[in-house]
């Protein structure tokens, strides 16, 4: 079986563990919780562990530490020596133009303006690794650089938990069944919360 890579993305640094760009990393803990993966391992300008989902596949969890404007320094190399493909790698990244708790898979296309996955198109080569988009709202005034690093609201913070659950386990169907299949499923449903 082909090893999938599984990359979310943040910025390293206790500062920033709650805040909307982290999102991504949140995503990858909880994936690893649900398989029993230790991320302890340090290499690539990143954080990873390496398992397998129930259903056998192999995975490897990453969580770069070099910022997020230069995540592609360490998915690029993670990518080169565990030989993954693009079609096989995952990111998962917070979403501006998506209302909160929103969860949609994209593959290929253009970053809008997101430096971490700008960092990885250009580093890679490619466009065409697979996208968990998971939506965090755009402010409805000042700046989205303030915006997205700061922590959640306090009408956020009681689904996160359940947003990263869900997301984990997207991943999972995305490896499992295929990114269209899961791309159906994931896109019909509704949100989590409601507007």
């Amino acid at each position: 079986m082909e090893r999938t890579l599984v990359v979310g993305l943040g910025n390293p640094g206790p500062q920033y563990v709650n805040t909307r760009h982290n999102i991504g990393f949140m995503v990858i803990d909880r994936l690893a919780d649900q398989l029993g993966i230790s991320l302890s391992q340090e290499k690539f300008n990143g954080i990873y562990g390496q398992g397998r989902l129930s259903s056998g596949e192999p995975i490897t969890l990453l969580k770069p530490q070099t910022f997020m404007n230069l995540s592609g320094k360490s998915v690029a190399p993670c990518a080169q020596f565990f030989k993954i493909p693009p079609a096989k790698i995952i990111v998962v990244h917070d979403e501006l133009e998506f209302p909160f708790s929103t969860l949609k898979i994209k593959v290929g296309g253009g970053h809008a303006g997101h430096n971490g996955l700008k960092s990885i198109d250009a580093l890679m080569g490619t466009k065409d690794f697979v996208r968990l988009r998971v939506g965090i709202s755009r402010p409805k005034r000042g700046a989205v650089s303030d915006y997205v690093l700061a922590n959640f609201s306090a009408d956020e913070q009681p689904w996160l938990s359940q947003l990263c659950e869900l997301a984990a386990k997207d991943v999972q169907m995305i490896i499992q069944e295929g990114t269209r299949k899961a791309m159906n499923t994931i896109h019909a449903r509704s949100l989590l919360v409601s507007t």
